[in-house]
């Protein structure tokens, strides 16, 4: 679904991934001198605190490193190769006037992209961003950290965030531990791991949580985008090539997969939570597939602003409307939401009784509930106010 700056207030961001370098140092002076002066106090300025936070945060680094990995694509490509020596005149008597201006084509295979991801089971399971692997003409090819290489296959490409699955065939492999980012506090530690500009491999940066809940707009180099709901904001260093890599918290947790980064302010990245993709990676263990419940709806999330501007009396929830071609319908034909009765500029207001707003966006609250679920929707239709109750589909993967 697409949406108009005029209609949301949000970040432009460049689908980036995660870090840069790391870098750290610490000198300590003892007096062996019986007359100097006894050493400072350190723990009243900080110094002890700063000490246990760096031996922290090295720990936690040694923990994860193990387990994240390089990511490359490559493809195979046309490459026309000119002989300018070679132009044959006699060759306008027959054939191809151009053919050898042109030159010959050649097929070559060659490396056209690269990012990161984490290994989250011993037989090889590895979590990425989507957009790190969205060309399926592409091959893929997995760097661990010991050097091995493995050729890699995507087993699902998640349509409702930037998330996908790969699958190493190997054994016994290192795994990272997944945090609960539900319990992350701005403010709070984080480091970021991942193949920095698709060229250092495993670079370290660390910064702090600097927001929550953040709803951004990502696009690449190649004009596409898509809405991130309620991400994790952090000012540890983010460059491209490292989509997919873990953020962590000092407990050696990944807490979110590093997938965006703002080009309109310095240190501003941005992670998915964890918890989305260990629902993610459940689904994939159960059913060999990402499964997404589905509703079925184009919106906009309300706020103030929009609800001013239109004269619309209620400034929450998410307001059903077209998008801006004529084939983005306001409701999909024979989904839940078109089976239930739901109709273009109803506004759903809460889903069991969770209210829909910027921090709780109608994509993230379905999220929490699983196929064939029944969940009550509060609507304001036509004015009034009422309950749908909506079966819940799988959500199409292609």
């Amino acid at each position: 679904m697409s949406l108009t700056e005029k209609q949301n207030n949000f970040v432009r961001s460049v689908i980036a991934g995660a870090v840069a370098g790391f870098l750290v140092s610490f000198v300590m002076t003892t007096y062996s001198n019986p007359s100097s002066p006894p050493p400072p106090d350190n723990s009243k300025n900080g110094s002890t605190l700063s000490v246990e936070e760096e031996s922290q945060t090295v720990d936690a680094v040694e923990k994860v490193l193990p387990s994240v990995v390089s990511i490359v694509v490559t493809k195979e490509l046309a490459i026309i190769q000119r002989n300018p020596f070679s132009f044959d005149p006699f060759n306008f008597f027959g054939g191809d006037p151009f053919a050898q201006q042109r030159g010959t084509v050649q097929k070559e295979k060659r490396q056209i992209g690269g990012g990161s991801g984490f290994i989250v089971t011993e037989d090889g399971l590895i979590v990425t961003n989507r957009h790190v692997v969205i060309d399926e003409d592409a091959e893929y090819s997995v760097v661990l950290n010991d050097g091995t290489t493995h050729e890699a296959e995507v087993l699902d490409r998640d349509l409702l965030l930037d998330l996908a699955v790969l699958k190493i065939d190997a054994q016994d492999l290192p795994v990272v531990e997944l945090g609960d980012s539900e319990s992350v506090k701005i403010g709070q530690t984080v480091i970021a791991i991942g193949n920095a500009l698709g060229e250092f491999q495993n670079s370290v940066t660390k910064g702090v949580v600097s927001g929550l809940g953040r709803n951004i707009v990502a696009g690449d180099k190649a004009g596409s985008s898509e809405r991130l709901d309620a991400v994790i904001q952090t000012d540890a260093a983010i460059s491209p090539g490292n989509s997919g890599g873990p953020l962590i918290n000092l407990a050696g947790q990944v807490i979110g997969v590093n997938t965006a980064v703002s080009q309109e302010g310095e240190n501003i990245g941005f992670a998915i939570p964890v918890n989305e993709a260990t629902r993610m990676v459940d689904s994939v263990k159960e059913n060999g597939r990402i499964v997404r419940p589905y509703l079925g709806v184009r919106y906009i999330l309300l706020n103030e602003a929009i609800a001013e501007k239109n004269e619309i009396a209620i400034d929450y929830g998410a307001l059903i409307v077209r998008g801006e071609s004529r084939e983005d319908l306001a409701i999909i034909p024979g989904s839940p939401a078109d089976k239930a009765g739901l109709l273009e500029n109803d506004i759903i207001l809460e889903v069991d009784g969770s209210e829909i707003n910027e921090e709780n966006s109608l994509a993230r609250a379905l999220s929490k509930y699983n196929v064939d679920d029944v969940v009550t929707l509060k609507v304001v239709s036509k004015g009034k106010e009422k309950d749908v109750l909506v079966t819940l589909i799988e959500r199409s993967q292609e």
